[in-house]
C-alpha cells in the first residue's frame, strides 16, 4: 500500500509537468505566427550549425532571413551567432558572416561571436556585443517555432526585442515539427524555472 501510494505522489508532478507541457506547445505553436519588421539596430541571427564553412539547411534559412531583413532596411546591422562545432576550422558565425558578405550584406554591418553553443549564450553574447556597439533594440531571427522561447532568453538577457521568424522553415514533415515543438515546450518549461538552460 505505501508503495502505490508513494507511486502516486511521484506521479502527480508529473501529469502536471506533461499537462504543463501540452498547455506550453499550444502557446509555443500559436506565438510562431508572430512577426515583425519593426526597424531595428541589429537582427541577431541564432545558431544552427555549419559543417567545412557551409551552413546547415536551418541555418542557412535564418542568414537568408537576416540577408532580407537588411536589404529591405529593417535591420541596420546584423549579428551572427555560434561558436565553433567539433573538428570545424571556423566558427559557424563566421561561416555565416562569409555567406553574408556574398550575397550583399557590407562586412561593416556584420558582427560575429564565436563563443556560444546554445541559444542561452547566442542571445547572452549577443548581448555583449550590442552593449558595445550602443545598439539597444534588436529583430531576433530563427525558426518560427523556436521563437517563443527565443524572445524569453532574449528579454531575460535584457535584450530590447522582437520576433522575426522565417517565413518558412527546414522543419516540413509532420514528424519534425512535431518532435520540434516538443523540444521546444520542454526546455520552456525549463527556462521558465531556471532561467536558462539550452
Amino acid at each position: 500500500m505505501k508503495k502505490k501510494k508513494l507511486l502516486r505522489i511521484l506521479l502527480i508532478p508529473l501529469v502536471l509537468f506533461l499537462v504543463w507541457t501540452i498547455i506550453n506547445a499550444l502557446r509555443i505553436y500559436d506565438y510562431s505566427k508572430e512577426y515583425s519588421e519593426n526597424t531595428s539596430d541589429v537582427g541577431i541571427v541564432l545558431g544552427a550549425g555549419a559543417k567545412n564553412a557551409e551552413l546547415s539547411p536551418v541555418f542557412k534559412e535564418r542568414v537568408n532571413h537576416s540577408i532580407k531583413l537588411f536589404k529591405k532596411g529593417a535591420i541596420k546591422n546584423v549579428i551572427f551567432t555560434g561558436g565553433y562545432s567539433e573538428k570545424e576550422k571556423i566558427s559557424d558565425s563566421q561561416a555565416a558572416a562569409i555567406y553574408a558578405q556574398k550575397n550583399g550584406v557590407p562586412i561593416e554591418h556584420i558582427f560575429i561571436e564565436e563563443k556560444s553553443t546554445i541559444t542561452y549564450t547566442n542571445l547572452k553574447y549577443a548581448k555583449e556585443i550590442m552593449d558595445n556597439k550602443g545598439f539597444t533594440s534588436a529583430l531576433i531571427i530563427s525558426d518560427p517555432i523556436h521563437m517563443k522561447r527565443s524572445i524569453l532568453l532574449s528579454e531575460g538577457n535584457g535584450i530590447s526585442c522582437y520576433p522575426s521568424p522565417t517565413k518558412t522553415s527546414m522543419y516540413k514533415s509532420t514528424t519534425s515539427k512535431l518532435k520540434f515543438l516538443l523540444y521546444e515546450s520542454f526546455y520552456y518549461n525549463i527556462n521558465l524555472i531556471l532561467g536558462h538552460y539550452d
